[in-house]
């Protein structure tokens, strides 16, 4: 009996076991290399040539006083600047105040000049009226402003609201009137013209006399009288039958409207009768005079 060879059993290799994280090397790769391999041997070398550098608080100290140094420097240079620039800002000042001053003077003599040479003129003006007036020579310069008069008459104060504020625009810039309580130009020309048709014989405004040629105008929120600027409270001076005078303008179209000034808008007035208004001669008066023509012959 033939028998078949005996083989031996192959015995197979066991098989090795993949690893759990095998199919996450990248993060595997980051976890045990945490450090890029070129700062790890950038200190590895430092470490084996003893360079540890500083530690970072003591680098953070220099740093400080670094800063410090330099702004102690600042400082001192611009004190020692400043040290040096003191005498020539000093020495500027006091030549800007002597030029101040010396124009202030040269403007109080030109002042002056001015008000003497008015005065002059308003002499001469009334001794011409004396001269060549006659009887209607006082008359005519009272009438004109270029002689003071006096006489009983009334005292008008108008003055702004307690609340008043600058400013323009509002229901007045449209129907005559304001909302800011401030008292404007044209008020003060509707109180003076009230005055003159209730029979008023002469008028004046903080002193400043109105004449046929006066003009009351604004500049900003200041009232103007002949280009002279006024401030509240304006007190209106009127020589007259003192209270005829009162009763006609209150009742008068003018002295309503000053009225509801104040009870719109609160703008403040008070008017008297007086027994001796004293108003002065206008500053200056023009004086125009005025010839006949001569009549022409008529041609036959």
């Amino acid at each position: 009996m033939c028998g078949m060879p005996q083989q031996h059993p192959v015995r197979s290799s066991p098989r090795r076991l993949a690893r759990p994280d095998a199919s996450m090397s990248l993060l595997t790769n980051v976890m045990d290399h945490s450090l890029d391999d070129g700062y790890a041997e950038a200190a590895a070398r430092k470490r084996a040539q003893g360079q540890s550098g500083l530690p970072k608080t003591l680098r953070a100290k220099l740093g400080l006083a670094a800063g410090l140094v330099l702004a102690a420097l600042v400082v001192t240079v611009g004190a020692a600047q400043a040290r040096i620039a003191a005498p020539v800002v000093a020495k500027e000042r006091e030549e800007l105040i002597d030029r101040i001053d010396k124009e202030s003077d040269s403007a109080d003599r030109l002042e002056g000049q001015v008000d003497s040479l008015r005065t002059d003129v308003g002499n001469k003006q009334r001794e011409a009226l004396r001269k060549h007036g006659g009887e209607q020579g006082e008359l005519v310069g009272m009438l004109s402003g270029a002689i003071p008069v006096h006489g009983p008459g009334v005292k008008l104060v108008v003055d702004d609201a307690k609340s008043a504020q600058s400013g323009t625009g509002g229901p007045r810039e449209s129907a005559d009137f304001s909302d800011t309580g401030r008292v404007r130009d044209r008020d003060m020309q509707r109180v003076v013209n009230g005055l003159w048709e209730s029979g008023a014989e002469a008028v004046s405004i903080n002193g400043q006399r109105l004449t046929a040629l006066s003009a009351i105008r604004a500049a900003g929120d200041a009232i103007l009288v002949d280009n002279k600027p006024l401030v509240p409270p304006y007190t209106v001076l009127a020589v007259g039958d003192g209270q005829r005078l009162s009763t006609r303008f209150q009742n008068s179209s003018d002295g309503l409207y000053l009225h509801a000034l104040t009870e719109n808008f609160g703008i403040r007035n008070s008017i008297s009768t007086q027994d001796d208004v004293k108003i002065p001669a206008a500053p200056s008066v023009i004086v125009r005079t005025a010839q006949p023509r001569a009549e022409q012959k008529g041609t036959s």
